[in-house]
């Protein structure tokens, strides 16, 4: 599973049981763990996207230089 999703599926466990739950405190402690694990989905999609662009950028870069050669 992609990294981001499986983090999602965790916040919205934590959302589900700080719904569920009616110790303030409790509540409070889950709905805190349910935006963390958002904000841990924003970083992977962030770094997923930074190394799609950047693996390209590599290989042709590799290749261009092997190419040099026969100039």
């Amino acid at each position: 599973m992609y990294p981001p999703e499986e983090f999602l599926k965790h916040a919205a466990e934590c959302k589900q049981m700080a719904k569920l739950t009616r110790d303030p405190a409790s509540k409070a402690t889950w709905s805190q763990m349910a935006e963390r694990w958002v904000q841990c989905a924003d970083v992977a999609k962030v770094q997923s996207t930074a190394a799609r662009l950047s693996t390209p950028a590599r290989r042709n870069r590799r290749a261009a230089s092997s190419l040099g050669h026969l100039e």
